[in-house]
């Protein structure tokens, strides 16, 4: 299934489909994970980054696999009409928030454990990425909300006035920013890297407020 503007598609061969793709602005896409010719894994690395993908399996060891190519939600057969409202709406709600100037966001919808879950953008602390997931640490919470994400989509997602990547693995508030110990920024008891690749630019930003 096609979703775009206001209209739906059917299209049942993936090789087809891809040839069509250019010529429409395609917003969403329910794609299946296990497609004849092409699965719906190598197709979703052909679509426009714009795009956002809901896949649909009947086997969920695909799940993280979905979430690496930045999935918006992932759906298992048999989906009951519930499950696809929750996937119709996350999406609504997404593009909501991309039409919202960023500076204008105060608060993200994040995948956690099959949930969705809003997070305050004032509570945010650091976020850290590790191989197929994030950890989402926030003011006076003793456990960090888990969201299967790429660092990626979340840097985008963001506001750059309020956020900044300073590491591969990082991205933090800045102005939650309070002790700098020998090139890393201390939260409580953690420790987060600056690495080479952002240490121009952090101190670009300490150079701003200095």
């Amino acid at each position: 299934l096609i979703l775009y503007s206001l209209l739906t598609q059917f299209n049942l061969h993936p090789l087809q489909a891809i040839k069509e793709l250019p010529e429409k602005h395609i917003d969403l896409l329910f794609l299946d994970i296990q497609m004849p010719e092409l699965n719906g894994l190598e197709f979703s690395k052909m679509v426009d980054s714009g795009t956002r993908i809901v896949f649909t399996t009947a086997f969920d060891q695909y799940a993280i696999d979905g979430y690496k190519v930045n999935a918006l939600d992932y759906l298992l057969k048999p989906i009951s009409y519930v499950d696809f409202l929750q996937a119709a709406n996350k999406a609504v709600q997404w593009f909501e928030l991309l039409q919202q100037p960023k500076e204008e966001i105060q608060s993200i919808f994040v995948k956690s454990e099959y949930k969705l879950v809003q997070i305050e953008l004032s509570k945010i602390l650091y976020i850290e990425g590790l191989k197929d997931y994030l950890k989402i640490y926030e003011e006076d919470s003793p456990k960090p909300i888990l969201s299967l994400m790429s660092m990626k989509a979340m840097e985008e997602l963001l506001p750059a006035s309020r956020f900044m990547r300073v590491h591969r693995s990082y991205i933090v508030q800045k102005n939650k920013i309070r002790i700098i110990d020998r090139g890393r920024i201390v939260f409580g008891k953690n420790y987060i890297p600056i690495s080479d690749s952002y240490k121009q630019a952090f101190q670009e930003f300490l150079d701003q407020r200095s």
